[in-house]
């Protein structure tokens, strides 16, 4: 399906990062080691290398992967892009400065899974920026998936990132204008968290 959608010339969720990922610049330890989660055509990805951060995506879709390599040579920086599906790649331990995870909506059992390995991936000191789409959502209909199980909470996340601390966890309205994919008002929830330097 993800090849399918990426397939067309254009970039779908556009070539600029996500407005959320640029506001938390300040938060992210300066030449860090990133990782982005369903990177999708890597307009995170390689503005992040733009600023000098150490960053591998992982994707499902070799499609995808493709058109972020490319956008990458195109502005001058390199990364690392992993072609896995979330539900066998291994994030590892206590690796990562940073995890970036936009709206990368997955099945709720999937979800908790790769959210668990999130917070041991993390080293001490390392932050999770994360904005996903909430069930309601659905009201908006300018973007994220239909099922409103693969949908995201505020309380919700606190379960599921046990472990991290919250420096930043809101639902809020704001209009998205990403792209073909995202496009118009809609109703997000956005989390910067924290790995403990002392678990």
């Amino acid at each position: 399906m993800w090849d399918q959608r990426y397939a067309r010339p254009e970039y779908v969720y556009g070539l600029e990062p996500n407005d959320f990922v640029r506001q938390s610049l300040p938060h992210l330890s300066p030449g860090g080691r990133l990782l982005c989660l369903a990177e999708g055509e890597g307009r995170n990805a390689v503005w992040l290398a733009q600023q000098g951060f150490a960053v591998s995506g992982v994707d499902g879709s070799a499609v995808a992967r493709d058109k972020a390599l490319a956008l990458a040579a195109s502005r001058g920086v390199s990364l690392s892009y992993i072609q896995a599906d979330l539900a066998e790649f291994a994030l590892g331990e206590a690796c990562w400065d940073g995890i970036i995870s936009i709206f990368a909506h997955l099945p709720p059992a999937l979800r908790q899974r790769v959210h668990g390995a999130c917070v041991q991936a993390l080293k001490p000191g390392g932050l999770l920026v994360l904005e996903a789409y909430t069930p309601r959502q659905l009201d908006y209909g300018s973007g994220g998936p239909p099922d409103p199980a693969w949908l995201m909470s505020a309380a919700g996340l606190s379960q599921e990132l046990a472990g991290l601390t919250m420096e930043l966890l809101e639902e809020k309205e704001r209009t998205v204008l990403e792209g073909l994919g995202h496009t118009g008002l809609g109703h997000v929830v956005q989390l910067l968290a924290r790995r403990p330097l002392a678990d």
